[in-house]
């Protein structure tokens, strides 16, 4: 009766723990090929610009990147403005408290972005650095090796994973995410597709969204990730350089020594 009884209790775990999983328990993250992936991978600069107006246009409204200087919009391997598109950018959509003036003004590219504007919105800068998608089995990690780390895909699932449900819980409203870790999440679905019309005229739907805008916040976590991978492949030549001419110096050193026969 009792071998009974455990074996009911650990099937109802088991289907408890499954109806979790459904719920997004774990988080289901879906894997995306961007352009930056990889050590040779780069930045697809139409991207990040499609981003920076999502970005701009929707998630601004709470999220700050406070930890990013707005005159870096101009980089190489960035969106890669001109001085003066980001100086006409600064001054259209955002302002600074400035101490000399005692008053606000528009923001120049020397500024930073502003901080969120809500107390409970995290700010985005390095968003896709503290995100983990792939964790592998057990929490492993194995996956990374394989997939990378995974931040911006989290963000891709999570804009993508709303499944329209929602409840309320302690007089706060909860969506159901399949990505959010425990299947609840409380901030409304930002994207819906179609939020922003992009200059280029590239696809606008709530998938293609969600890839610009991850990784534009790939971007503004790493900015300078291009030149980091150039300059570790241009060190790894060198030493592969260095390490065969040491080896080729070695053996004409030692060849007369080695070469002589015993007596």
């Amino acid at each position: 009766m009792l071998k009974k009884l455990a074996i009911s209790a650990v099937a109802a775990l088991s289907l408890s723990a499954g109806a979790a999983m459904a719920a997004g328990g774990a988080g289901h993250i879906e894997d995306v090929d961007f352009s930056f992936e990889g050590p040779f991978g780069k930045f697809d600069q139409n991207q990040l610009q499609r981003g920076l107006k999502v970005y701009t246009e929707v998630c601004s409204a709470c999220h700050g990147l406070r930890y990013v200087p707005i005159r870096t919009l101009s980089d190489e391997g960035g969106p890669h403005f001109t001085e003066a598109q980001v100086r006409q950018y600064a001054a259209d959509n955002f302002e600074t408290f400035d101490a000399e003036l005692d008053d606000t003004r528009p923001a120049k590219p020397a500024d930073f972005f502003p901080q969120s504007n809500l107390d409970n919105a995290p700010d985005l800068s390095l968003m896709a650095k503290a995100r983990a998608g792939f964790h592998g089995p057990e929490g492993t990690g194995i996956n990374q090796f394989f997939k990378g780390i995974g931040g911006p895909e989290y963000i891709v699932s999570l804009l993508t994973g709303y499944t329209g449900k929602s409840k309320e819980e302690a007089g706060t409203t909860l969506y159901e995410n399949t990505a959010f870790p425990g299947g609840w999440i409380s901030m409304a679905p930002p994207l819906e597709g179609g939020d922003v019309d992009f200059d280029d005229g590239h696809s606008n739907d709530l998938h293609h969204e969600a890839e610009d805008i991850a990784a534009f916040l790939m971007w503004t976590a790493e900015p300078k990730m291009m030149a980091r991978q150039q300059a570790g492949f241009i060190g790894v030549l060198i030493l592969l350089i260095t390490t065969i001419l040491l080896y080729l110096t070695n053996k004409r050193i030692w060849a007369p020594i080695k070469g002589k026969k015993k007596a």
